[in-house]
């Protein structure tokens, strides 16, 4: 029986959901990584292999916040970026994280933000 950390359960699961969608110019993927100190998420056309739009928690305005008020505005901060960038729709990328907690925030307030996916 082959014995697996949570780190090597999680690259699994990224694996597999990555093995069914990808970003493109008109649709990018909204890539999220979730840490236990902070989140950040980006925009992704894996055609070119190019980052459209991202955020990162260390910035200044979001380092300070508690980890729901930070996925919450990283996501709408992703929103204006993207839009700022030209698009509005795209594909969700979980990273093989539950969708639910910061996770759902961040998809919640980017889908207010004007994404769509």
């Amino acid at each position: 029986m082959a014995i697996t950390t949570p780190k090597q359960r999680r690259l699994r699961r990224r694996r597999r959901v990555r093995a069914k969608l990808s970003g493109t110019p008109e649709r990018p993927r909204l890539a999220v990584f979730r840490s236990n100190r902070g989140i950040s998420a980006q925009l992704i056309d894996d055609r070119a292999g190019h980052t459209l739009a991202a955020v990162n928690w260390i910035e200044a305005d979001l380092k300070a916040l508690a980890p729901m008020e930070q996925a919450t505005k990283v996501g709408a901060l992703l929103a204006a970026r993207g839009k700022a960038a030209g698009v509005d729709s795209c594909v969700f990328d979980r990273g093989g994280y539950r969708y639910h907690g910061r996770v759902s925030a961040l998809a919640e307030a980017a889908r207010e933000g004007g994404l769509r996916f």
